[in-house]
């Protein structure tokens, strides 16, 4: 399953560096991840200083 970003999101964009297939882009609130292009690493979470992307 894709990681999802929650609304704890501060769009930084710490998560959007790290992604290898670059799955995340800014929205309009905050960073929105691409569900069909996630590889369901966990580098965006590992890398984000409000634990905002959670795996679904």
């Amino acid at each position: 399953m894709a990681y999802q970003i929650s609304d704890a999101c501060i769009s930084c964009g710490a998560c959007a560096e790290e992604c290898p297939v670059n799955a995340i882009s800014a929205g309009d609130t905050k960073y929105e991840i691409n569900a069909e292009v996630c590889l369901d690493c966990g580098a965006c979470a590992a890398t984000c200083p409000v634990e905002a992307p959670q795996a679904e």
